[in-house]
């Protein structure tokens, strides 16, 4: 078996998404609406409410435009995000039903290649929780668990069907065999994220000059047009929190854990 590696670059938010939530909700909405909610001021200051006002009625269509085409792209990107997340949960739960129809398999097979295939299955699912996981989140892959894959097809192949029974058990075996090794595979690339480098770039750059048009407007109180600035802020780099936080779907504070692989291994120490 041959260990799947992504060669895609890594996503800026790969470094953000190991840091806590509360860490990285600072960094990505707590800061920059700080920063955000006190740009109005200073360029209200520097350029005169006069001169700001007279920009209102043209920068409101621009705006309008400008919010539309960055609230769509940013909408798509947590659609994205959020499909490849639940995609992700589905895999490892594919890949824990297809060992637990192993194990219920391996009754039909005679002592001795029934014994080292259950061996090899709970070797497997140790060294995928206990290794596998931790090397998902620096988007690498485990040894131990590919040499655990590995020893399971060589416990399957070693197996010599007596009778027409077990050859069609045998079958099962091996195709439930290649469902382990396919969701194993598609857990490995979905590891590495979802969002290229381009389009991170896109997102922060559209979100900052989605919140920069705000500062040309002008209102009589200034109060509240620093609220609406922050309000506005915090909803688009929310968004991008949550892009950054489901990205890397084995990675960070909100992950996907092999809580489903460890249920199957207690059903294997239970015999059932």
């Amino acid at each position: 078996m041959i260990g799947v590696r992504s060669r895609r670059p890594r996503g800026a938010g790969m470094g953000l998404s190991h840091l806590p939530l509360w860490l990285c909700g600072l960094l990505i909405v707590g800061l920059p609406t700080l920063l955000a909610m006190f740009a109005p001021i200073l360029i209200r200051r520097q350029i005169g409410f006069a001169a700001l006002r007279t920009n209102n009625e043209v920068a409101g269509f621009k705006f309008a435009t400008v919010g539309v085409l960055y609230a769509v792209l940013l909408a798509f990107a947590v659609v994205v995000v959020w499909e490849r997340f639940s995609e992700a949960e589905r895999k490892v739960a594919q890949e824990a039903a297809a060992l637990a129809v192993l194990y219920r398999l391996s009754d039909g097979l005679e002592a001795g290649s029934r014994s080292a295939l259950r061996t090899n299955l709970t070797r497997y699912i140790r060294a995928t929780i206990e290794d596998d996981w931790p090397a998902m989140e620096r988007d690498r892959t485990s040894p131990e668990a590919r040499h655990a894959l590995d020893g399971i097809y060589a416990a399957a192949l070693a197996t010599t069907p007596g009778d027409p029974r077990s050859e069609v058990i045998l079958a099962e075996i091996l195709n439930q065999l290649d469902h382990v090794t396919e969701a194993r595979r598609d857990r490995l690339i979905m590891a590495s994220g979802s969002v290229p480098t381009l389009l991170w770039l896109v997102l922060a750059s559209g979100a900052l000059l989605t919140i920069g048009f705000t500062f040309f407007f002008a209102t009589e109180n200034l109060r509240v047009q620093t609220i609406m600035t922050g309000m506005l802020s915090i909803l688009i780099f929310s968004g991008l929190l949550v892009i950054v936080a489901i990205d890397h779907p084995f990675a960070g504070s909100v992950r996907v854990e092999p809580e489903a692989l460890g249920r199957v291994l207690e059903s294997f120490g239970r015999g059932s």
